[in-house]
């Protein structure tokens, strides 16, 4: 029903996600024919410094899609020689399919000043006002961070009565969830999204839209409000990301003081646009 084969694990990246903060799966396609092969990659970081991931296989813990009438499907990684693609996804059903990446932690110290300018630039005002009230302002920055990422892959013609399971919760630890399926927009369309952390709405958070063939800086940059909703209106051409990173103090840690969490949101409307 759906095959994937996971094919590059190439060059190694910074192992600072300050370096490289954006993180998506990004189909060749986002449109594709029933039981026709989706090539994808994996991609991190943005504008010059964006390039393939490149971690260990071993990072990912969750890879799935999940089709039009709820249905679950683990994607199996495979470890052949690399090559163009990081993979190819074939989908039998038609219908507005997701797919849903999820990586375990791995470790990052910066020195204080570029620790503190990375929360500034993702907009974690709690993380750097708790190192103000601790006293560690002028530490290095010390954290744990994973990434989530959710790609919505249209096979076929849309269906407006199937899109349960693009405007549902996948239960990720941070989650961009939108209401609406991008594909249902008119042009005049907003799109809203639902910011979830460990499954609760959350306010404050900086939500960044990319135009993915012209990526170094957002297009849109909205703070979700108190019901942990924000709104964007992507062109309805091109390829587009929507990301947002959260943290929490972590206590009695001995290699981390914070748990960083880096999520995104891809899909495309035929042919891209600058």
């Amino acid at each position: 029903m759906r095959r994937l084969c996971l094919l590059f694990l190439g060059a190694g990246i910074a192992a600072s996600p300050a370096a490289a903060h954006d993180f998506w799966v990004q189909p060749l396609a986002f449109q594709a024919p029933a039981a026709t092969p989706v090539p994808f990659t994996i991609q991190v970081g943005h504008g010059t410094f964006r390039q393939r991931w490149g971690a260990a296989i071993d990072r990912i813990k969750r890879f799935d899609a999940i089709g039009p009438k709820g249905s679950r499907n683990q994607l199996s990684v495979l470890l052949p020689p690399g090559g163009p693609s990081d993979g190819a996804i074939s989908f039998a059903e038609p219908g507005t399919h997701v797919i849903v990446l999820e990586t375990n932690h791995a470790l990052s110290e910066l020195p204080s000043i570029r620790f503190n300018d990375y929360l500034k630039v993702e907009g974690l005002a709690p993380a750097l006002a708790f190192r103000d009230r601790t006293h560690a302002t002028d530490s290095p920055g010390r954290e744990q961070y994973s990434r989530r990422a959710k790609a919505l892959v249209q096979v076929g013609g849309f269906d407006p009565r199937e899109q349960s399971q693009v405007t549902r919760p996948v239960g990720m630890t941070l989650e961009i969830v939108p209401q609406r399926s991008p594909y249902s927009l008119a042009p005049t369309d907003d799109l809203p999204v639902l910011i979830l952390y460990e499954g609760k709405p959350l306010a404050g958070a900086t939500v960044k839209l990319n135009n993915l063939d012209f990526d170094a800086r957002p297009i849109e940059t909205h703070l979700s409000d108190a019901r942990g909703m924000a709104s964007f209106h992507p062109p309805r051409q091109g390829k587009w990301q929507l990301n947002v990173v959260w943290t929490k103090p972590l206590v009695g840690n001995p290699t981390a003081d914070f748990d960083t969490v880096f999520s995104s949101l891809t899909f495309g409307f035929g042919k891209s646009v600058r």
